[in-house]
Parts: structure tokens; sequence; C-alpha cells
């Protein structure tokens, strides 16, 4: 199995533990090894002072692998000020013992020597903008420590004109197999000089001797050759970290899945649990990206961040991962303004909730507020209301909540009066977006006004019926395909087995002069009681959705379909130019061997 020998001789050097949750309470060797114990009671090494057990405790702040991960993408998210135009993770291989390592690597500004200590010191941030996502200065730290044993940093950087090359081992490996209290953290540093690698030695040439021995001895890299080649594949700047000694669970098997898709990298058990009634909404809940945030790093980094970059890439395992902006998804989009009373001094904040229905409403029920802080994705999809609400099925709204703090993991906030207030007023919000709007996906309106007056819009359209075969006859004639007439609203009375009624639409159009913006005093304090108004026929619903589960995985099929058909077609036109281009060389040397023919005759 992949994942590092145990042995402390020859190749890979990895814990006895390597389950991460258990990591913390397991014990090292009886006395320090050797070797490592004389030269650390003799050399003073350039160091960053760490505790190894507090080195795992500071790391369990990440409960969820892809939070850690987060971290370092943030990273490099925060370096795009400094030029950085991507950030590459990817797997490779550690040649010592054939396990899997971690990659991240980005081209922005670097660390110089001081850098990289800042960077390896516990606590320490030189991050002060009010735009960086890092602040507490104990990311790197937590994030390599929750995903691996043992991390390689190496980073070159252009500071006045000097250009140095800088690598640092956080190893918790040697940490613990060497019994320190009083641990090194060694590190060593290069300068280019008219094209030529130089060691940089800031202390004695012994302390440098002995740091780059305890990196070849406890990393991936077996010489110091081997070690420079990790600059090869930078441009004049950049930042590589290399994670090894992976963590496992308790099946003995790596968390973190690079076998089962190319071009991802999954969590293992995390993506069991959908919550479907059925098999067909199952299999289709299973690939919205509410589920497959919880164990695709795909998926989740595509909403990761708020707004689209122009200049830079999050590369996954070659392929560059396509930003997905919820709000843009949304059905019936509202645009909310709220203004939070951050504090009595504080200047006036305003802040836009962006609210609608899922595209997929009302066959399948997902729904949540995604929160961002600083442009990063905090909470996704919170359950504000009680999933077993009826109100605010499908609802999904996208906000950023710059005026609260996250937590230090950034998953979660801290349950401050500021967050509560936060939490009742967007109740207040999706409760009375459905009130509103709610007939529009199908659900009885609440408002008996609406109610009359949604049902006077079916009447005198002719009826669901004669409104769908009207639909059908435009879509037909245009060229369309019926599949792509999915609901869009459904009537509670007339049409529980129809499957492309859009009745309500009147409805919709009348009301846009309120869909501008809601101003925050008009939104009620007090939450309405959450009943059972508004819904379908319980005896009908399921029927419905099945139905319309059918038709949704029938447009996805012709969608896969006609995508797979425009790409037969491209591949089969390239092969015919290609084709062609061979036919005029041959005609060209066929002409060319009769003129020499005709010449000699």
């Amino acid at each position: 199995m992949a994942g590092g020998a145990s042995g402390v001789d020859g190749g890979g050097r990895s814990l006895d533990c390597r389950s991460f949750w258990k990591a913390g309470a397991s014990e090292g060797p009886s006395a320090p090894i050797r070797e490592f114990h004389d030269a650390l009671e003799t050399g003073d090494f350039d160091r960053a002072r760490v505790h190894p057990k507090f080195l795992h405790t500071n790391a369990t702040s990440h409960k969820w692998a892809f939070g850690a991960i987060s971290e370092l993408l943030d990273n490099a998210v925060d370096e795009i000020c400094n030029g950085a135009t991507f950030i590459k993770v990817d797997k490779s291989t550690n040649t010592k013992d054939n396990s899997p390592m971690l990659v991240f690597q980005d081209d922005g500004g670097g660390m110089d020597p001081e850098g990289v200590r800042q960077c390896m010191s516990l606590g320490f941030s030189t991050k002060k903008s009010k735009t960086t996502i890092g602040q507490y200065g104990n990311g790197f730290k937590t994030s390599t420590m929750r995903l691996g044993a043992d991390a390689i940093v190496c980073t070159r950087a252009i500071r006045e004109s000097k250009v140095t090359l800088s690598i640092g081992l956080l190893s918790y490996t040697f940490l613990r197999r060497t019994m320190k209290d009083d641990i090194v953290v060694p590190m060593l540093d290069f300068e280019v000089q008219d094209g030529h690698i130089a060691p940089l030695v800031y202390g004695s040439q012994g302390d440098w001797d002995s740091s780059l021995k305890i990196i070849l001895d406890w990393s991936p890299f077996s010489s110091m050759e081997e070690l420079l080649q990790q600059f090869e594949d930078m441009d004049s700047h950049g930042t590589k970290v290399v994670i090894y000694n992976l963590w496992m669970n308790d099946d003995g098997l790596l968390e973190l899945d690079f076998d089962d898709d190319d071009e991802d990298i999954l969590l293992r058990d995390q993506g069991q649990n959908s919550g479907a009634s059925t098999k067909i909404q199952k299999e289709i809940i299973q690939q919205h990206i509410s589920h497959r945030l919880r164990f695709s790093l795909r998926a989740y980094s595509s909403i990761l961040y708020l707004k689209k970059f122009e200049n830079f890439q999050i590369i996954l395992r070659g392929k560059p991962v396509e930003q997905i902006n919820i709000a843009d998804e949304l059905k019936f989009k509202k645009v909310v303004t709220y203004k939070p009373q951050v504090s009595h001094d504080s200047q006036v904040v305003s802040v836009k909730v962006d609210i609608g229905f899922a595209k997929e409403a009302p066959v399948l029920g997902i729904f949540g507020i995604n929160v961002y802080h600083k442009n990063r994705l905090i909470m996704p999809f919170w359950k504000v209301l009680q999933e077993a609400s009826s109100r605010g099925r499908s609802v999904i709204g996208v906000l950023e909540a710059n005026f609260i703090e996250p937590a230090h993991d950034k998953q979660d906030f801290e349950r401050t009066p500021l967050f509560i207030r936060l939490e009742t007023k967007l109740k207040q919000i999706i409760v009375d977006y459905w009130k509103e709007k709610c007939h529009l996906i199908g659900y009885q309106p609440i408002d008996p006004k609406l109610r009359s007056q949604y049902k006077a819009a079916l009447q005198d359209s002719g009826g669901p019926r004669a409104k769908i075969r009207h639909e059908a006859s435009t879509a037909q004639k245009a060229g369309g395909h019926l599949s792509n007439l999915l609901p869009q609203t459904y009537d509670d009375v007339e049409a529980f087995r129809l499957t492309a009624n859009r009745a309500g639409s009147a409805l919709h159009s009348s009301g846009q002069a309120q869909e501008d913006s809601m101003d925050s005093a008009g939104l009620e304090e007090d939450l309405v009681d959450i009943g059972s108004l508004g819904v379908l026929d319980p005896n009908c619903n399921e029927k419905l959705s099945e139905e319309n589960l059918v038709l949704f995985t029938r447009r996805e099929d012709l969608r896969q379909r006609d995508t797979q058909l425009k790409q037969t077609i491209g591949e089969l036109e390239h092969e015919l130019e290609e084709t062609r281009r061979k036919c005029s060389q041959l005609a060209a040397e066929l002409q060319l061997r009769r003129s020499q023919q005709q010449h000699y005759m």
C-alpha cells in the first residue's frame, strides 16, 4: 500500500500512526535517534521553534481536509497583487518509498530568506491589507500538517535585484521520531549570481551542512541536485509546497483519493448521503454542486471565490477549474439590501443578498445560503431554515459578509450577537421571498389576492394544457426540442401530471416593479410562523417529482449527446482536413515524380 514505510533507514520515513486524528496521541521511540541527537545538541541551527505536539494540535482546527487545501489556495490568491497568474494542485510521487505526494505551486512573488522564516513561525503574519484573505499567520502550518505529516517548501524570490532560493522543512515525522521538545525547522538558502547557484550562509557552515543533512534524510529528495531541481520549473519567482506522508483513514487508505478521477482529488467516504428518496433523485442530486463540493475538490474550488478571476487560474491536476457564480444560476433572482448594525460608532454597512430559486426547482429541493467573506466562501449552502420546512424549498442565496469575522479555519462564523442577527435577518428574507414568489415554481400562492390572480391567469390563457400545446408548437417551429420545456411553474389544481407548465408568468411580469431591491427597514424582525401553506397536494407531489426527474434526466442526456456529437463532428472535420492536406502533398509528390520521369525520358 502506498503511504510510506515505517522504518527509519533507507527510503521513506514515516510515523507509526498514519491516522491524523490519532497521530497526536501516538508516541515515538523511547529514545532519540543517536545521529540526530548528537547533531541537534552540538549544532545551533537557524530555526523556527515549535513544539511537535502543539504542531499537531494546531492542525486539528481543520476538521475538513478541503478546508486545509483552501488555505493554501488562499495564499496563492493573495499573491495575485504580486503577479501570480496560477496555482497548480497536483499529485507527485515520493521516489524514496513510491508514496503519493500533494504538490502546490504558484508563480507569486515568492519568499526571501526572512519571509520563509516568518512563514515557518507560528502566528506571524505580514498581511495587513483589508483585501487579503490570510491574516492570522497560521494557515500554512495548520493546513500542511492537516494534510500530511511532513511538508517541504521551495521558494524563489527577487528582492532589490537579489535572486534567492530558499528551502524549509516542516516535518512532524522528524520532530516526533527524534523526541525533541525544542524543535528545529531546518532551512537552506542560496543566492543566484551570474547564473550560478551558491549557498547563502547566515550562521556557520557547520549549521548549514547540518540543516542540509536533515533535509536530505527526512525529505523526499536524496541529494542537493534533486533539491535544486525543484526550482527548474519555476520562472523568476514562485513557491512550491510538497506535502508527503499523507494521512490515512482508519481503514489504512489515503484520506485523499487520486485514483477515481484523473482530473480531480476526491475525499473518501464523504459522498454517500445525498438525502434523496428515489434512485433517479439520488442520481441527479449526486451531480449537483451542493452535494459534490463535499468530496470533489474541483467542485468545491469552482465556487470557492465569489468574483471570477481575470488573469488567474486554479489548475487542478493539469486542467483549469471553471469558476461558477452561484448567483448567475438562479431563477427569478431578486436583490435584497440588508443594513446590519455592526456597532454604534461604525459607518453604515450595506450588504446585497442575491436570492432566487435553484434552476432545478422544484424538481430538487436544494436550498441554502452561500456566505462569502472577502471573496472567499465560508459557509456553502447554509440551511438557515430547517430542512423539514416547506417554506423556503429550492431557495438559494448568495452574500458577501465582510462585516463579520470568520472562525480561524474559515469554514464557519463564531456565534456572536452580530452573526445571530444575520441569521435572523436571512430567515426573514427567505420567508418574504417565498411568500412573494413560490407560485412561480408551482406552489399555491399564500396571499389570497395572489391566489385568485394566479387562477385567473390560468383561465385567461385557456388553461395549462392549452398553454403547453402552444409552447410545444412554438418550440417545434423554432427548431427546438420538447425536452427543453422543463417545468418552471406548476398549478396544484389542474396540472399535476403536466410537465412543462409555465402558468403564472403574467403574475411574474406584473411583480417586476417589486424585484429591484428591498430596504432593510421593510423587513420585520419577528419571523412568521412556518406552516404548511403553499405546498403541493402530498398525494400528487411524489408522482409529479418522479415525472419531472425523468424529463430532467432526459434533458441532461440529450445535452451530453449533443455535446458528444459536436465533438465528434469537430474531430471528423479535423481528420478530413488532415486527409485533404495529405492528399495534396501526395498529389504534389506524384506530379513531381512524373515531371522527373519525363525529364529523364
